[in-house]
């Protein structure tokens, strides 16, 4: 962008002076360093920490599912066999593959028995719309027995005291905890009718849902009922092609998931530092810290690649090009690009921060 720099000659120690296949290079080299990072990081983390998997097989009673899943015809205890025909091994990675595959059907067993259940045409974008999280999670049969209530909360106020077994919401039976929170976050800002047995007698509390969708009480947690998780080990052999294929894995995946933000749900959920910053868990954990690491590291190179003016992607279109021709685009259309380019870049950095910001004020 110096105008009077450029009109003068290029100067043997410019950037502009050398050939347009070293530039190409030049122009490369840190999505190559992002990329090679990535892989590494990934790499040294399976070779150090392992990798944890929830085995299918071993997921006696069967997942526990969204209010929408069971809306198509999904039933809590239903397991998850098999995604268009091929055989599930993680449940680690069902939730995703459901969100960015575009999977056309879902074979579970239920009561013993295997059948087919066909997924409605968008049901990506619809779990976007609803806000989705966690299409199906594990199912664990922990005790609906209060062990805590949180101060200043709609439980405290109600009454509700540590010992209590919530029974039914509604009238509705309830008999593990996820069942609990599944109802109780239909009805964010309405009242609800909780029914707790206390001592040998029953009583019934009317409370007010938070808008988060919580009223502020915690149960008691036993890890001998959560799922079963079994840690693969993998040689220092073994983790460089299993870390590339995380990185592989990981790009992929992201721009895939780009296909949301043409979407008016999609283009709500972006975000900018602050959610980049929540994604790091809230206490130290050096597993968290190197994983992380190596997915923004991933994410930097294949935003950065984007044929976008301004960024290293829009330099090398028009290396490319000049490469091809062997003509080198001219200064005028250069400057126009990057100013563009500049100003979609800014415009992204002011929504994405922007829809952080306003998510902190109305959560």
């Amino acid at each position: 962008m110096d105008k009077d720099q450029m009109a003068l000659p290029p100067q043997p120690w410019e950037f502009r002076a050398k050939p347009a296949w070293q530039r190409l290079i030049i122009m490369v080299g840190g999505v190559t360093v992002n990329v090679i990072l990535g892989i590494l990081i990934y790499g040294l983390v399976l070779w150090h920490w392992g990798q944890e998997v929830i085995p299918v097989d071993k997921m006696q009673h069967g997942v526990f599912c969204d209010p929408y899943m069971l809306e198509i015809g999904f039933k809590d205890g239903d397991k998850i066999l098999a995604l268009d025909g091929e055989k599930l091994v993680d449940f680690n990675i069902v939730n995703k593959l459901l969100l960015l595959n575009d999977v056309q059907k879902v074979t579970i067993e239920r009561d013993g028995k295997q059948m087919d259940i066909a997924l409605p045409a968008g049901l990506d974008h619809e779990l976007v719309r609803k806000g989705v999280k966690m299409s199906f999670q594990a199912r664990i049969y922990i005790d609906n027995v209060v062990d805590s209530v949180l101060a200043d909360t709609p439980a405290m106020r109600a009454g509700l005291q540590k010992g209590d077994s919530v029974i039914s919401i509604n009238n509705i039976p309830v008999s593990t905890h996820q069942e609990t929170q599944r109802i109780i976050g239909l009805h964010r800002n309405f009242n609800i009718d909780l029914e707790v047995k206390r001592g040998g007698e029953t009583k019934n509390l009317i409370l007010e849902v938070s808008k988060k969708g919580t009223i502020g009480y915690g149960v008691k947690q036993d890890r001998t009922k959560l799922p079963r998780v079994d840690t693969l080990h993998y040689t220092l052999a073994q983790a460089i092609p299993g870390g590339f294929k995380e990185a592989w894995s990981t790009i992929t995946d992201y721009a895939v998931s780009l296909k949301f933000i043409f979407s008016k749900a999609g283009a709500k959920q972006m975000g900018g530092f602050i959610t980049i910053a929540k994604i790091f868990p809230n206490e130290w954990n050096w597993w968290a810290f190197w994983e992380k690491t190596a997915f923004i590291s991933l994410v930097l190179a294949f935003m950065n690649i984007l044929p976008i003016p301004a960024l290293d992607g829009g330099h090398v279109m028009f290396l490319i090009w000049e490469v091809i021709t062997g003509k080198a685009v001219s200064q005028k259309i250069l400057e126009g690009a990057q100013m563009v380019g500049m100003v979609l870049l800014l415009g992204l950095l002011l929504y994405a921060n922007g829809m952080d910001f306003l998510r902190l004020a109305t959560d």
